[in-house]
């Protein structure tokens, strides 16, 4: 039995420390929801000798003047380009118009001014989903490395499940706070940032991923602490059991029961009346004078 709870308390933490790692991983990556923009093409500036995929040129030799007349060949979906974008909790970033790095910007700012509430609670649910599983697998780590009685090993354990189950439920709800503060900037948010096509991102799966680790893990803890709970009932009933089969031999071997048969019977000795009052039998008065009565004259006729 013990090497079996050692086992689901190894367990139950290495769903711990999986869960942790990735919950750390998605909040400080910015690639929960990646997708790209539909951008007008800007004028291609300075001398352009070959045709830019990424600005518009002109049909003038030399320099580009705003003064002649501007011959544009691209039209339709040629006059735009497609920049990659990528956002998290934190950033939104974009490809730069000539393909080459990007820029990031606060994604509080990019959020609608009545969806910032949200993103921040959000946040802080994330932080709280972070803190709370550490908590629990520091709890288990001594759980694990604890060496003492039982009864504290379950104590550790039952806060250790407490604090993974409530972990749990808030990196659910801070996951879906950040799916519909993201789904309401892409309908609500600046023309300058709203997507063409998106869709979630490796850092998203990170989390769930989490939270399914994290779920995993309170399960574990919490079937230990029931199974080991069930032991002691089923040793708690068993022990109760063998005391009553004890008792009701005590009451069937008890001295009144036993003094009763052996006074059934009177001693033919004074040695034998003597045995039985050192082996703490209770005599009353009356039989013990009934029984010196009855006893046989010592045989003097020897010593005379």
């Amino acid at each position: 039995m013990g090497i079996d709870r050692r086992r689901r308390a190894s367990l139950a933490l290495t769903l711990n420390f999986v869960a942790l790692f990735l919950a750390v991983s998605a909040l400080t990556t910015s690639y929960w929801c990646e997708g790209t923009r539909k951008v007008v093409k800007p004028f291609c500036t300075g001398p352009v000798t070959a045709k830019q995929s990424f600005c518009i040129g002109f049909n003038s030799s030399g320099v580009n003047d705003t003064r002649l007349v501007q011959y544009i060949w691209e039209t339709g979906d040629d006059k735009y380009v497609l920049r990659k974008f990528h956002t998290g909790i934190w950033f939104s970033c974009e490809e730069n118009i000539n393909m080459s790095g990007e820029k990031c910007r606060s994604f509080l700012y990019v959020a609608p001014s009545n969806e910032r509430g949200v993103l921040w609670l959000c946040i802080v649910a994330e932080c709280l989903y972070i803190l709370l599983l550490a908590t629990g697998g520091i709890l288990m780590s001594i759980e694990v490395c604890h060496f003492g009685n039982v009864i504290d090993g379950l104590k550790l354990n039952a806060f250790a499940a407490i604090f993974t189950v409530l972990s749990g439920l808030l990196g659910m709800v801070a996951h879906m706070m950040f799916t519909t503060a993201f789904q309401l900037t892409v309908s609500l948010g600046p023309e300058d940032w709203k997507p063409q096509s998106w869709d979630y991102s490796w850092s998203y799966i990170l989390a769930w991923t989490s939270f399914t680790a994290c779920m995993a893990s309170s399960v574990t803890t919490i079937n230990r602490y029931t199974k080991t709970i069930l032991e002691f009932k089923h040793k708690r009933r068993n022990i109760e059991k063998n005391l009553k089969i004890k008792q009701k031999l005590l009451e069937l071997d008890s001295p009144e029961q036993v003094w009763d048969m052996y006074i059934s019977s009177v001693p033919s000795t004074a040695e034998e009346l003597l045995d039985l009052s050192s082996n703490g039998r209770k005599l009353s008065n009356t039989s013990i004078f009934l029984d010196l009565n009855d006893l046989p004259d010592p045989q003097s006729e020897e010593y005379c």
